[in-house]
């Protein structure tokens, strides 16, 4: 900043080269702000706000004054913005460097329609003590990107979700094998996106710009890299493809049936990641080489965006080994290591454990000979000695670590139902790796909601990856997600590598209605832990019923190269089949291939040199298929169909429809009803749109959910069904009861049994809970219910009874002597019923009267009471209404007193009475018999 002169103007120079003539207050004083324009700022002398400071103006004349004031406009800047525009599968993009993130080393806004993604690159100045490449890829997707709010506590962005977290691992596998050898300065590469139109998927746009940025930097970097998707719809390949074209929302099925993300440079392939539904390998391998090319149309655009605003490259220290100290660690240890490699008899931690001693003999002999230089790069040094050894033994005879071919599959163990209570287990086994899986069923409403800018908003079905240290025989802490199990099992996009080989032979819902959760456990881990996930979920899925096209399995395939040390092209190479964890770590690729018998579902392909020619990726996709047949076999032997849904740990789903108003009875005031049920049971109810869905881990819980279901809201009447209904009042003809969510029926006396019944109340009570059977409605519309219909029927045959009739108790000596001429079975079997005719009823009435004489009645049994039955009754009590009448035997009864009688009644007074009826309590109400 230089002053000009005393009139208080200022001039700001920068790289900008922009001009400031006043005050950050002139723009201030141009708005129409009464307070502001009222304030007499000349006259406390103070005209100028600088850096965040006040200045004290210096005294000047009036006139000086008055031309200083005209003056004060506030200097214009302008940005020197450079732009790129090009065409890919008919979207026009842009590429946009020097408009905002101007300080960052470099920063690109790439655009399509009307989604941005800004991509910056910043470099530490200082590389720290370390060996290997600190690099660091942020995406972030903020809600104002879609003029929305984040509907957190705070109103705010959180922790990265688990979709950031996989754009960035997206972004960061092709761009990190083009840092050269030896450079290990801090680098860190963030990707945000500044709005979206939710027509088009972010993360490919964001690698695009990352590429850019770092081509505009100062770091050195082999770039540019080219990111295309790459979809199929009715056969006919779509470059760019949209969400529309991706998915058909909201239903969210795929429309397309191949989704490839692919990066390369201008002849060699970086990473590869794809999802599809049973592809060949001969499509498969044209949809690759069709991305190639419209790819690498993102590379020009690139270079020229940097030969316009690009920086120069920095000179970084590369740190490298001097020949002395290689060849000197090299002798010490390349045979013993050579001894290790070529026996086949170590397992995974007897070869480590062995590697381990070869280090620590190597150590005390650069200690004891004092060499500073060699101890400080031996870990890196020896490392280098192990993949020399190893690259030359496979390369020169064919013979890998532990013995086998170049194609051969180790040895393959699979279990399923190995946990019998859950839902669905397996474990499978392949060498030394060693996963357990689980499937858990859910109702739909459990499904994961995403909170994603694009795509659909639920997913309903999961699989959740875990890597615990014990697996490696490791210490450590367990902790959130780390980006190794998100990657490996979680979503990237619509689903990551398990998930999406899995996805792809699922059901539709209407076969499979159910929210899926898979855990995969490691308990082992020697190499490809996310395809042993994938065969041991795929069994798993099986075991719980799941009907799935076919079984699904993968593998890992591996590549050993030689490189010519002038050009860097390969010059011999061999592909490993099943690679080991030592042979992932000591080869070139990684390359995941999982399918079924027909083709292929996922692929995740990660390198470590500058590229891989296209042509090796391809040939490799054979010794996949030939290893993934191998795998599927042993699988099918295990388990080839679903397990039926008829054990008693299967879990039950049941879709109803009722009328809003049935719902709203049954979820109650705040849903408290719909917990209370969910409590009570064990089952899970969620209501959608008029549809009620309920899940249950087993059929008798989903019989205690649907008898509170229909008890409450009901279900439609059905002649022969049967329902549970509680009994509300008793009458003499039969009994009320209250079923099917409200709902009166009539349960006839004839009804309660296969026996005659003299009373209602001898059967049932006033509140007692029945299974009953609908039998029809009568000529009035009400509902006619059956109690004997859901019981037994007896199997005595009547032409097998001896008939008994029940005789006057006069003649005792003659009763005696009857019962002594019976066999001891008639004697037992006195309490058989026969039925009369009413003619013979009253025949046997007559007699009975005649043989009678004239004394008191014998005692009454309560249960031989019935309607017309004369007895002598005392006089207990006198109610307002009535007597209450002591008729023997505990029995008590009631009368009611007759309208203008004017009889007198005292307690105590002995009444003849006839029981006319039954009161809905049981109670025998009886009339006066005249004498």
């Amino acid at each position: 900043m230089e002053s000009s002169g005393g009139d208080g103007q200022w001039t700001w120079r920068s790289a900008g080269a922009f001009n400031c003539r006043s005050s950050l207050m002139a723009p201030v004083a141009t708005k129409a702000n009464p307070l502001l324009t009222t304030i007499p700022w000349r006259r406390i002398k103070f005209r100028t706000i600088c850096g965040g400071r006040i200045s004290r103006a210096p005294p000047s004349s009036p006139a000086q004054s008055t031309t200083a004031t005209d003056a004060l406009v506030a200097g214009k800047k302008v940005l020197e913005t450079f732009t790129e525009e090009f065409e890919i599968g008919k979207r026009k993009i842009t590429m946009e460097t020097g408009r905002i993130a101007r300080f960052a080393n470099g920063s690109v806004v790439l655009s399509m329609e009307e989604t941005k993604v800004l991509s910056t690159v910043a470099s530490a100045k200082s590389d720290g003590s370390r060996d290997f490449l600190p690099l660091t890829v942020d995406y972030q997707e903020k809600h104002f990107a879609q003029g929305m709010i984040p509907n957190t506590f705070m109103r705010r962005e959180g922790a990265p979700k688990e979709r950031e977290l996989l754009c960035g691992r997206l972004i960061d596998r092709p761009i990190r094998p083009l840092f050269p050898p030896g450079f290990y300065h801090e680098v860190q590469v963030m990707a945000t996106v500044l709005s979206s139109d939710g027509k088009h998927d972010p993360d490919v746009m964001a690698a695009n710009a990352a590429s850019a940025a770092l081509m505009l930097s100062d770091v050195p970097w082999g770039g540019p890299i080219g990111v295309i998707r790459i979809g199929r719809i009715g056969g006919q390949l779509i470059v760019n493809p949209s969400m529309d074209e991706v998915f058909e929302l909201p239903s969210c099925l795929f429309l397309s049936d191949l989704n490839l993300v692919y990066a390369c440079t201008k002849d060699k392939t970086l990473m590869i990641d794809f999802q599809s539904r049973e592809i060949s390998e001969r499509d498969l391998e044209a949809a690759l080489r069709f991305a190639h090319p419209e790819a690498v149309k993102y590379l020009e655009p690139q270079l020229r965006l940097a030969a316009k605003a690009g920086k120069q490259k920095r000179d970084y220290k590369l740190y490298t080994v001097s020949e002395n100290t290689f060849e000197k660690i090299r002798s010490l240890s390349e045979g013993p290591i050579e001894a290790v490699f070529t026996d086949p008899t170590y397992g995974k931690f007897e070869r480590g454990e062995a590697l381990d001693n070869i280090g620590r003999d190597v150590k005390k002999t650069l200690e004891a000979e004092g060499d500073e230089e060699g101890l400080k790069v031996l870990s890196k040094t020896v490392d280098n000695v192990r993949k020399k050894v190893v690259r030359r033994r496979i390369i020169g005879e064919g013979i890998r670590v532990d013995g086998r071919r170049l194609d051969e599959v180790r040895p393959v163990y699979c279990e399923a139902g190995h946990l019998p209570v859950l839902h669905g287990s397996s474990i499978f086994s392949r060498g030394d790796t060693q996963v357990l899986c689980t499937v858990t069923l859910g109702a739909p409403g459990e499904a994961q909601v995403l909170d994603s800018l694009v795509g659909p908003s639920t997913k309903k079905f999961m699989l959740h990856y875990s890597f615990p240290p014990f697996c490696t025989n490791e210490v450590g802490k367990r902790v959130g997600l780390n980006r190794r199990e998100v990657g490996h099992g979680l979503l990237l996009r619509f689903g990551t590598l398990a998930e999406k080989a899995l996805l792809a032979v699922m059901p539709p819902e209407d076969d499979c209605p159910y929210t899926v959760r898979i855990n995969s456990e490691v308990m082992a881990s020697d190499g490809s832990t996310s395809m042993a996930s994938v065969c041991a979920g795929s069994m798993a899925l099986m075991d719980a019923g799941i009907p799935l096209r076919e079984h699904v399995a993968g593998l890992s395939v591996g590549l050993i190269s030689e490189t010519d040390p002038a050009t860097g092209e390969i010059t011999d190479y061999r592909i490993l089949t099943d690679i080991l964890g030592l042979e992932d770590h000591l080869g070139d690729m990684d390359f995941k291939i999982a399918g079924t018998r027909n083709g292929v579902t996922a692929i995740q392909l990660d390198i470590k040199p500058a590229g891989i020619p296209l042509d090796i990726i391809c040939e490799s996709l054979e010794p996949a298929r030939k290893g993934r047949i191998q795998i599927l076999d042993h699988m099918e032997q295990e388990i080839n169909v679903p397990r039926t849904q008829d054990g008693r740990n299967s879990p039950r789903i049941l879709n109803l429809k009722y009328s809003n108003e049935a719902i709203r009875r049954l979820i109650g005031p705040l849903g408290a009803l719909k917990r209370k049920i969910e409590e009570e049971t064990g089952g899970r109810i969620s209501v959608n749109d008029g549809s009620l869905t309920v899940v249950a881990k087993n059929q008798s819980v989903l019989d205690k959910v649907m008898e509170k279901i229909d008890f409450i809201v009901g279900r439609e009447i059905e002649k022969g069904g049967v329902y549970k209904g509680i009994v509300t009042s008793i009458k003499e003809y039969g009994a009320f009861v209250e079923f099917n969510g409200g709902q009166q029926g009539l349960l006839h006396i004839s009804e309660l049994a296969h026996n005659p019944v003299s009373r209602v109340s001898d059967v049932v009570s006033v509140g007692q809970v029945l299974n009953l059977m609908c039998i029809g409605l009568d000529v009035r519309g009400n509902i006619n219910l059956s109690l004997k219909a859901t019981l037994p029927k007896t199997s005595t045959t009547l032409g097998q009874q001896t008939p008994k009739v029940w005789k006057p108790s006069s003649n005792p000596e003659s009763e005696q002597e009857n019962k002594d001429n019976q066999p001891a079975e008639a004697v037992e079997s006195l309490a058989s019923i026969v039925i009369r005719s009413a003619a013979e009823c009253d025949e046997a009435d007559k007699s009975s009267a005649l043989n009678q004489p004239s004394k008191a009645d014998a005692p009454l049994d309560a249960k031989k009471l019935k309607i017309g039955t004369e007895l002598t009754a005392k006089v207990q009590q006198i109610r307002a209404h009535g007597l209450v009448l002591d008729c023997g035997s505990d029995i008590r009864g009631m009368y009611r007193f007759e309208t203008g009688s004017g009889k007198k009644f005292v307690v105590g007074d002995k009444l003849r009475v006839k029981c006319t009826s039954f009161s809905g309590k049981g109670i025998p109400v009886m009339s006066l018999v005249q004498e």
